[in-house]
């Protein structure tokens, strides 16, 4: 990743990257860990860098975005007004708005849905031929993330705005987390020869106070069925924790896992978006 660009003005911060993922095959920058403490200079620092962009030949700017979709990108659109949950986007009072106002628009949605355990499991537990899911044991925290790499690289490539990344830079993300891994919310699919075919990231509401959620934060799997097979392991899992409630995190409007949420009848809570700008218009 090429190094940011620090933009500042009176009232507002943020980071410019010039090497983003391409949005439909055009020159695109990303806007991230932007600071907007009023409207005005939010709109004065994107004014000011949309020229900028506009003089170098860029095309298109997309944001909030920290460089690409393995970093933090998103902002809140839309909220019932609940805490943030562990990991969550946030943003600032402002963001939606600047960027509305800035001639920015929705290009990829996001929602957060929140349902009863009891009501999130299968009536009978699913099976799927061939394949068993196992908890990590807890140990080999860096063959762990070694071999979500390898299967998250697979899982996304397809995605929009999906863009490569080293081991190392994947190593970099993962490990600040580490101490808040939980070995019982990590699921791995193994196929009949204990091939790796899917896996499960969860966790425990840790903003959560007294009684916490069982976050759904992340699978993926390369046969078909895994997926169900994993979160409905997960659900039941959960439930002999102690949770209660489950939140599917972050899903994209038009993914499997935003409907099969909703068959386990989750509201959604808070909508996302990732929003972009045409330059040459």
């Amino acid at each position: 990743m090429i190094r940011p660009q620090p933009l500042s003005v009176p009232g507002a911060s943020a980071l410019l990257y010039r090497d983003a993922p391409q949005w439909d095959n055009q020159r695109t920058a990303a806007l991230g860990s932007i600071a907007f403490e009023d409207r005005d200079a939010g709109l004065r620092l994107i004014a000011d860098t949309v020229a900028s962009l506009r003089a170098e030949g860029f095309a298109a700017l997309v944001g909030p975005m920290d460089g690409d979709t393995w970093h933090s990108y998103r902002l809140v659109s839309e909220s019932d007004g609940s805490a943030p949950f562990l990991l969550e986007p946030r943003s600032g009072p402002h963001d939606h708005a600047i960027f509305s106002a800035a001639g920015f628009t929705p290009i990829s949605r996001y929602v957060s849905s929140r349902g009863r355990l009891a009501d999130a499991v299968e009536p009978t537990p699913f099976t799927l031929p061939g394949v068993t899911v196992t908890a990590w044991d807890g140990e080999g925290a860096e063959r762990l993330i070694g071999q979500l790499f390898q299967m998250s690289g697979a899982a996304f490539a397809g995605n929009r705005f999906f863009k490569p990344i080293t081991l190392e830079g994947f190593l970099e993300l993962y490990r600040p987390l580490l101490p808040l891994l939980d070995p019982r919310h990590i699921l791995f699919a193994r196929g009949p020869e204990q091939q790796l075919v899917g896996f499960l990231f969860g966790m425990p509401d840790r903003l959560g106070g007294a009684q916490p959620a069982a976050i759904l934060k992340t699978y993926a799997s390369g046969l078909r069925g895994v997926g169900r097979l994993l979160a409905d392991t997960y659900h039941r899992r959960a439930i002999e924790l102690g949770f209660t409630e489950v939140i599917h995190a972050l899903m994209h409007e038009d993914n499997v896992s935003r409907e099969r949420s909703a068959m386990h009848r989750a509201e959604v809570f808070r909508r996302y978006a990732l929003m972009g700008k045409r330059l040459d218009r």
